[in-house]
């Protein structure tokens, strides 16, 4: 395998463009988009920083390297000579998952097999549960190898222990800031905060924490990882300080609480307030206008149509009333609800897969 090799930085369905753009911003590049992510060449020093300051990416997966195969036997063959040790560690369990596409060799569960069994006859490791995840391609009759550099998925912070009813993924928070042009440098609110992820994710990057900083990845278990290396990079990664702060509102006691435990945990806590209390009784902070960012309940999600119509009327009144100069996100699977709200919405995005459902996000200028 060369020094360099194919790194892929998986998203959810939707926001590849949203990936690519945050991605380009760190410097990573040049940036190849691709259905369900972005790709990239690099080494492992890019890996680590991938996993380590992206907000985005769900995954970063490196593809290791591959070959032709048409057949069972020569998939053997040929996975019998791949430099496994190059990679992967001898006491390290490791976790094979395989996809056939398009090709002669098309049970997939063999494919699996033969390479576990390469694997452990040539470099002594053993298949595992928890071990790290080899993902092998089979398309067209190319076998390509990936390694899952996160392990567990990179919306797993660390820090946001309590969640409430139908929580927002952090990756797709980020992004869903991100296309409401947040950068860190305006206060951001949210009106139904829940666990507080939209305003963890704003006080995160305004005061510059990385969002891998406290947890692990499965990098650091492959052949090669250099733990002083990896502190060195963490430490970089030095957090500035900001005079914004971020709010949170919610009508439910129990969700301000669970809010306000993860602030702390995330080490925003003094740049974060969580308050309960309902719609109706929204006002906009003192300091300069912002971005308002919500994620409100839909029929899907939580409750029944009915009584959100009401809900989202409110919602919009208010911010329409007192807001002037905020600009405001939404991000719901209901078109009906989004409009009900009477914002002047710009286009939707596109829409986002999110678990079963697909949803979208409504923006606008500043009102």
């Amino acid at each position: 395998m060369d020094e360099t090799f194919e790194i892929f930085l998986a998203c959810a369905p939707g926001l590849e463009a949203a990936l690519t753009a945050e991605a380009k911003a760190a410097g990573f590049g040049p940036l190849r988009p691709a259905a369900g992510g972005v790709a990239f060449d690099g080494g492992w020093p890019e890996v680590w920083r991938a996993n380590l300051c992206l907000r985005g990416a769900a995954r970063v997966l490196a593809r290791i390297g591959g070959f032709p195969a048409v057949h069972l036997a020569q998939l053997d063959k040929r996975a019998r000579k791949f430099p496994w040790g190059d990679v992967l560690r001898a006491e390290q369990p490791f976790k094979v998952e395989a996809v056939s596409r398009k090709s002669k060799i098309y049970h997939a569960g063999a494919a699996k097999q033969r390479v576990e069994t390469a694997i452990t006859e040539t470099l002594g490791a053993l298949p595992g549960d928890d071990g790290v995840r080899l993902l092998v391609r089979i398309e067209d009759n190319l076998v390509t190898f990936s390694v899952d550099t996160s392990g567990a998925p990179l919306h797993r912070r660390g820090h946001k222990a309590a969640v409430g009813k139908a929580p927002m993924r952090e990756t797709l928070a980020a992004l869903f800031l991100r296309q409401c042009g947040y950068r860190g440098e305006e206060p951001v609110l949210d009106p139904m905060c829940g666990s507080g992820t939209f305003v963890l994710e704003a006080a995160e990057i305004a005061a510059g924490l990385a969002p891998g900083r406290t947890r692990g990845f499965d990098f650091e278990r492959l052949a090669g990882f250099d733990a002083e290396d990896w502190a060195a990079l963490k430490a970089a990664q030095a957090p500035g300080e900001t005079a914004l702060r971020f709010h949170g509102f919610d009508r439910d006691a129990g969700a301000v609480r669970s809010a306000t435990a993860n602030a702390e945990r995330a080490g925003v806590s003094e740049i974060t307030r969580f308050t309960c209390q309902p719609v109706s009784a929204l006002e906009p902070p003192e300091g300069p206008p912002g971005l308002v960012m919500v994620n409100p309940p839909y029929g899907a999600r939580i409750g029944k149509p009915g009584p959100l119509h009401a809900l989202h009327r409110s919602l919009g009144e208010v911010l329409m009333q007192r807001f002037r100069g905020w600009r405001v996100g939404i991000v719901t699977s209901e078109p009906g609800l989004a409009r009900e709200t009477g914002l002047p919405f710009l286009p939707p995005g596109p829409p986002v897969a999110h678990g079963s459902l697909k949803i979208r996000l409504y923006r606008t200028e500043a009102l």
